[in-house]
């Protein structure tokens, strides 16, 4: 499971949310290499961050498109993390089944976020997943 890596990845994308700047690579570097990721955990954060950045305009108008209640520029910060963090997973990574991105956003949601957030997000991947509605 990837959950570590996952949470190490929401903390990471959930900093860049407050400014116009990239990842600070500092930060990156002391996550990455914390003693609780081991070498595969690294890789696949490496992986989504990468696809996150190449992507990031297709994944907020994802996002957008599929949050009917919220315009993206609306969603909780933290929410917004989880969520690209999922859509990137659900949309370009065949390897990971939509479910566990799901499971997994839902968990980070009820952990960092509101206490509605885990339905709000579980609502928006599974429009996602149901077609891959991009």
């Amino acid at each position: 499971m990837r959950t570590t890596a996952r949470e190490t990845l929401f903390k990471l994308i959930y900093s860049t949310q407050f400014s116009e700047s990239v990842v600070d690579e500092n930060l990156k570097s002391a996550l990455f290499n914390s003693d609780s990721l081991n070498d595969d955990d690294r890789k696949y954060c490496e992986r989504v961050l990468g696809l996150i950045n190449q992507n990031l305009g297709e994944l907020l108008l994802v996002l957008d498109k599929n949050s009917i209640s919220f315009p993206e520029h609306r969603i909780f910060p933290s929410d917004k993390a989880i969520l690209l963090i999922a859509l990137a997973e659900i949309l370009y990574c065949d390897d990971i089944p939509d479910k566990v991105s799901m499971n997994e956003a839902a968990n980070l949601a009820s952990k960092y976020s509101s206490e509605k957030s885990a339905s709000f997000i579980t609502g928006i991947l599974s429009t996602v997943s149901g077609g891959k509605n991009v």
